[in-house]
């Protein structure tokens, strides 16, 4: 149904795409695969109107697409969901979409009943219990996810895009979204699907195309093609280890809480400790309470009950001032709404958190900023032309990075990491692992936060599974399996005998 030929692509001197050729047929499933900067959001953006390509040619069902316009695209039934909802934060669920879905000029009527009516089918079609008339802005980013998908289904699309759907999504809502993919499918929508985790492209996709470097490097069958396959031919080489866990010395007790609770957070008598050189994982559902159990930690939410202990002093946190000084740091899920501004420079970002060692009289010393942040772009390897380049023109995988400097600039104790890989490609997937891996061997008690579980269980030396804002097991990693795990985030307990953390058989 949609063929491109020889498109190509650049941008002042930087080509992006060389002669791409891709095809998607009715009813499949097309994942598109490549590193950040391979030319994937390039091709998509030129599929949904963005962009006009420089030379090659675009059929919709054989026939030629000469306009290039977004709402070109969307007559036509090309609907892109991307990574970042974009979803006006203000209005109401219905009413966003209304905005997507709904015909008609300025001046009609509004007929508020319909609108809810028409919102809460399409939110059942995709198995979201959302309340149509809540605010975008109450939405986590699962939900706000799964409002985009309901939208392109209001507007009848008939290519869908999805780009890293399942980013911010559990298992619970990834196979949700997979139901809903294969129901698109025996519709004869053609989806193109593009994702960094790898283990889900042969569950979903039909087809597998790879880009590197801005061309085409191949087309396969997905069931004929292996994850280790799929890297080599991204990446250009073979990649042997994605999870870099190091061995380093165990310390003391840095972190420590007991019976935690916090009414607004909606987390209950959690106990937990982290030591020095310690990676502790933290698994669980959407929702099961570990985002939530971070921003206690952080003091973005007030603890009403409980203790927290840091180097075996008492400390009460009321908000994340105090947690940066008594040094803990927090690198949150979303890094393009709390993780950088996008808008700054790298130079800014990186001096965020310590403004005060850069300053003179209220006044920032330039220099000093530069110099640091030229030191932590060194240390991380973070690929940017300059420390005054905009964050948000830079990969995700070295976004990630200028907000890890922010942290690390505050020399912390405690590092608090949310999704730190979230929609990164596997290479800099794997040098972020390998960063956290060095972070722990200089002392550092870091608590990792991952949907991922071959992340939590290939980085974390012990494993706290959530449920229900409560801790029901702690694993050592030589007890913990993917399998063990999924039982405790979805019963509670494991089907199989597990050991705790204090060498207790449940």
């Amino acid at each position: 149904m949609l063929r491109l030929r020889g498109v190509t692509k650049s941008f002042g001197g930087v080509r992006a795409l060389r002669g791409v050729d891709f095809s998607l047929r009715a009813g499949e499933v097309h994942a598109l695969l490549g590193e950040n900067g391979a030319g994937k959001s390039t091709l998509i953006k030129i599929i949904a109107g963005a962009h006009a390509p420089d030379s090659g040619t675009i059929e919709l069902d054989g026939r030629p697409i000469t306009e290039s316009s977004p709402s070109h695209a969307r007559k036509l039934g090309i609907s892109v969901i991307y990574q970042q909802p974009a979803l006006f934060a203000d209005l109401s669920v219905a009413e966003n979409l209304a905005l997507r879905t709904e015909a008609g000029g300025a001046f009609r009527v509004v007929r508020w009943k319909a609108r809810r009516q028409r919102a809460a089918e399409l939110l059942a079609r995709v198995g979201a219990v959302i309340d149509p008339d809540a605010e975008v802005r109450s939405l986590s980013m699962p939900q706000q996810q799964l409002v985009e998908i309901a939208a392109a289904l209001g507007g009848d699309a008939r290519v869908l895009i999805l780009d890293e759907p399942t980013a911010s999504l559990g298992q619970q809502d990834t196979d949700n979204l997979f139901r809903v993919v294969d129901e698109l499918k025996r519709q004869g929508v053609g989806i193109i699907y593009i994702s960094h985790r790898l283990d889900e492209i042969r569950r979903i996709a039909d087809r597998v195309t790879v880009l590197r470097d801005g061309s085409y490097v191949t087309t396969q069958q997905a069931a004929d093609i292996t994850p280790p396959e799929m890297i080599r031919l991204m990446v250009g080489r073979s990649l042997d280890a994605v999870f870099d866990k190091q061995t380093v010395p165990i310390g003391d007790v840095v972190l420590e809480t007991r019976g935690l609770s916090s009414k607004a957070a909606g987390i209950s008598d959690v106990s937990l400790t982290v030591r020095a050189g310690e990676i502790v994982g933290l698994a669980g559902l959407v929702g099961a309470g570990r985002t939530e159990l971070a921003r206690v930690l952080f003091g973005l939410e007030a603890a009403d009950g409980g203790t927290i202990t840091l180097n075996g002093r008492a400390i009460t946190l009321r908000k994340p001032a105090d947690a940066i000084a008594a040094g803990i740091a927090y690198l949150p899920e979303d890094r393009r709404r709390h993780g950088v501004i996008l808008d700054f420079s790298v130079c800014s970002n990186t001096t965020l958190a310590t403004l005060e060692r850069v300053s003179s009289a209220s006044l920032i010393d330039r220099g000093a900023e530069r110099r640091s942040a030229d030191d932590f772009v060194a240390r991380l390897g973070t690929k940017t032309p300059d420390v005054e380049f905009a964050v948000g023109n830079l990969s995700g995988g070295n976004q990630q990075k200028v907000a890890l400097a922010r942290w690390l600039a505050a020399e912390p104790s405690v590092l608090i990491l949310d999704e730190p890989t979230q929609g990164v490609d596997v290479g800099a997937k794997a040098e972020i692992h390998k960063l956290i891996g060095q972070l722990a061997g200089r002392g550092l008690a870091v608590i990792l936060i991952s949907s991922e579980l071959p992340e939590v269980l290939g980085m974390s030396d012990r494993i706290a599974v959530m449920k229900g804002g409560r801790i029901v097991a702690t694993l050592d990693r030589k007890d913990a399996t993917q399998e063990n795990l999924l039982d405790l985030a979805l019963n509670g307990q494991a089907a199989a005998a597990t050991v705790s953390s204090a060498g207790v058989r449940r």
